[in-house]
């Protein structure tokens, strides 16, 4: 017997991506620390992001990341994870 096989999900039609890739973090996605201040809900949270962390903002909203995932080809498990802050 030959069981049904679901063919696997790609990409969501109809969906617009602005940024260079649909999973990966980029250069060009960091928020500056000028941008943080004036958004009052990250106005105390960026000592703690200057080591070795930053603050991205995509289609979806913001979300922090480390500085080792942005430009490195491959996905971020920060950015599509369900933990986004929404303004």
């Amino acid at each position: 017997m030959v069981k049904y096989r679901a063919k696997p999900k790609g990409h969501e039609t109809g969906q617009v991506v602005t940024t260079k890739s649909p999973y990966g973090s980029h250069a060009d996605m960091v928020v500056e620390l000028e941008e943080l201040q004036s958004i009052p809900f990250f106005a105390g949270i960026e000592t703690s992001l200057l080591d070795d962390g930053v603050v991205c903002k995509d289609d979806k909203g913001y979300y922090i990341t480390l500085k080792a995932r942005l430009d490195n080809g491959l996905a971020d498990p920060n950015r599509y994870a369900d933990r986004r802050f929404q303004l």
